[in-house]
């Protein structure tokens, strides 16, 4: 199947495309789940430290998988036809089928987004151990980003282990790396953290406020490592500019004021994708462009 696939370039876009479609859709449970299971792990180790009755949660099992998807308004059980990606939302007009309340646009713009950007992949590398490491690259900064939009939250769960597995990768393929060597995945991964972790204390100690969290440091702790350090100023740059112009955007469209918080991880998550699959192009551009200019 695997050389089927390789050798049908056009059958490959195709099946990459359903994949992403069906992985969007996983990720859009992983982003409105993961967040209440970790608000539910809090409240529970505060408990303990107070030495108070545990809460008691309903559903009492919560997770990824259980319990079945169903609607927040009225509380119907999402059934398997409802459920297919994109197609589902534009059939069912976007409200749900048992109470007509609507159904959030982010759903089928996750699944399309999510679908986009694998076949980008998948064009890009293939579908070799490069393509599918990248897909999980993808699919984490996805909901990792989706998180931080709606709670202004980076899980541990998803910027540890996808640094772990940056740092993993690069003793592969007979110690060269899957995408850079090990010592630029280290030394990526340690910079990534440090960088903004100085700005964070240089912003705090000059404005008594916190400009960012922690899950910042770690996300780009965890591009540092997939990437290496070279890349790093070119991610830093992007998604400073990227970030920038979103918050002028917001001002002028929304009327939102100067101190309402935005979440950075967006936009490292999409500087750090452009990198991965253009980087090199970007710096050879850029070098060249300033060579020309000098």
């Amino acid at each position: 199947m695997i050389e089927l696939l390789q050798s049908e370039l056009w059958l490959a876009v195709v099946v990459t495309a359903l994949l992403g479609l069906f992985a969007g859709s996983f990720l859009n449970v992983v982003i409105h789940r993961v967040p209440i299971m970790m608000q539910r792990e809090w409240a529970t180790q505060c408990a303990e430290f107070r030495g108070e009755p545990l809460p008691v949660h309903e559903p009492a099992r919560y997770n990824l998988v259980v319990p079945g998807s169903a609607c927040p308004a009225c509380g119907a059980p999402v059934r398997a036809w409802q459920n297919i990606p994109l197609l589902s939302w534009l059939l069912l007009r976007g409200r749900c089928a048992n109470c007509s309340a609507p159904i959030s646009m982010r759903y089928p713009v996750v699944e399309f987004v999510t679908a986009l950007l694998s076949v980008v992949v998948v064009w890009h590398f293939g579908l070799g151990g490069q393509g599918l490491a990248a897909l999980a690259f993808t699919w984490t900064l996805v909901a990792a980003s989706g998180i931080d939009i709606d709670h202004q939250l980076l899980p541990d769960s998803m910027t540890l282990p996808l640094m772990w597995a940056g740092l993993l990768l690069s003793v592969t393929a007979g110690g060269s790396g899957l995408f850079v060597d090990p010592v630029s995945s280290v030394l990526g991964a340690a910079f990534g953290y440090l960088v903004l972790w100085s700005v964070y204390w240089a912003f705090r100690l000059v404005t008594g406020r916190e400009g960012m969290g922690y899950g910042d440091f770690k996300l780009l702790a965890a591009l540092g490592a997939w990437l290496g350090w070279q890349m790093l100023p070119q991610v830093i740059l992007l998604s400073a500019l990227v970030g920038a112009l979103a918050g002028i955007a917001m001002m002028v469209l929304r009327g939102r004021g100067r101190g309402h918080a935005i979440p950075f991880g967006p936009y490292l998550a999409a500087a750090g994708w452009i990198a991965l699959i253009w980087g090199q192009q970007i710096n050879e551009a850029y070098l060249g462009a300033a060579g020309f200019a000098g």
